[in-house]
C-alpha cells in the first residue's frame, strides 16, 4: 500500500482520530474509492453493499425503512381487520336481538329483552323504551319509563331522531342508582294510537361507547322493530 495507506493505518491504531488526521484519511478516501468497494469484508463490517459503479447502498438503513413501513402496514390493516370483525359481530348480534324482541309477548316483556339483551349481549349499563305521558307518573306498561311531554326534544333537540354521545339525560331516562351511564345511543320512538313520542335508549358505562360520529343505523333499526312489536298491544 502507498505512502497513504501507512497514514491510516497509524490513525487506526492510534484510537480515537484526530480532526486533522481524519481530514487527511477523507482525502485519501475520496481519491481510492477502489479500496473500499474491492473489500468485501471491509464492506460487510460497515454494514455496506457495493451495487453499481460509483455507488454504495446503506442497506441496513434501507431495509429499516421497509420494516418500518410494513409494520405500518401491518398495524393499519390489523386495526381494519379488527373493525369489521367487531361490526360483524355487531350486526350478528342485533339480529339475534331482533328475533327475541320478535317473541315478547307483552309490553312488559319486551321492555325487559331490551334491558337484558343490552347488558348481556352488548356489556352494556342497560336498555329502556320511555314513552312521554301527560306528566311523569303516568300511566305506562310496567317496565316502561314515563317522560314528562316535550322533554324528548329538549333531550335530542326537536328534528333530531338520533342522538349518540355524552349522556347529560341519563338521569332523566336511567335510575339514579346507574350513575356509571357515561354515554348513550337515543333513537326516537313513534308509539300506539293516538300517537306518542317515545324512545329507545341504551346507556354505556364507558365515555367512548357511544360517540357522535357512530353510525346510529343498528339502534335506529331495533327503534323499528321495537315499535312494530309494541304495536300488538296497546300502551295505557
Amino acid at each position: 500500500m502507498s505512502s497513504g495507506s501507512g497514514k491510516v493505518g497509524a490513525a487506526a491504531t492510534g484510537g480515537d482520530v484526530v480532526a486533522q488526521d481524519w481530514v487527511k484519511v477523507r482525502e485519501w478516501l475520496l481519491t481510492h474509492p477502489d479500496r473500499i468497494r474491492d473489500d468485501p469484508a471491509l464492506l460487510d463490517t460497515l454494514g455496506l453493499r457495493y451495487t453499481a459503479p460509483n455507488v454504495v447502498e446503506f442497506l441496513p438503513a434501507a431495509l429499516a425503512r421497509l420494516e418500518a413501513a410494513h409494520a405500518r402496514e401491518l398495524t393499519a390493516r390489523q386495526e381494519i381487520e379488527a373493525l369489521a370483525k367487531a361490526n360483524f359481530d355487531a350486526q350478528a348480534q342485533t339480529h339475534d336481538l331482533i328475533i327475541d324482541l320478535l317473541e315478547a309477548r307483552s309490553n312488559t316483556d319486551l321492555a325487559r329483552r331490551v334491558d337484558q339483551a343490552a347488558q348481556e349481549r352488548f356489556g352494556l349499563v342497560g336498555g329502556l323504551i320511555a314513552v312521554e305521558t301527560a306528566d311523569a307518573h303516568g300511566a305506562v306498561p310496567t317496565g316502561w319509563r314515563p317522560l314528562p311531554t316535550g322533554v324528548l326534544d329538549l333531550m335530542m333537540g326537536p328534528d333530531r331522531q338520533t342522538r349518540m354521545g355524552p349522556c347529560p339525560a341519563g338521569r332523566e331516562l336511567f335510575d339514579p342508582g346507574d350513575p356509571a351511564v357515561q354515554s348513550c345511543a337515543l333513537v326516537r320512538l313513534s308509539l300506539g294510537s293516538p300517537e306518542r313520542q317515545g324512545v329507545l335508549a341504551f346507556g354505556s358505562a364507558d365515555p367512548e361507547g357511544f360517540t357522535p360520529d357512530m353510525g346510529p343505523e343498528l339502534v335506529s333499526f331495533l327503534a323499528r322493530v321495537v315499535e312494530r312489536t309494541a304495536a300488538r298491544w296497546p300502551i295505557l
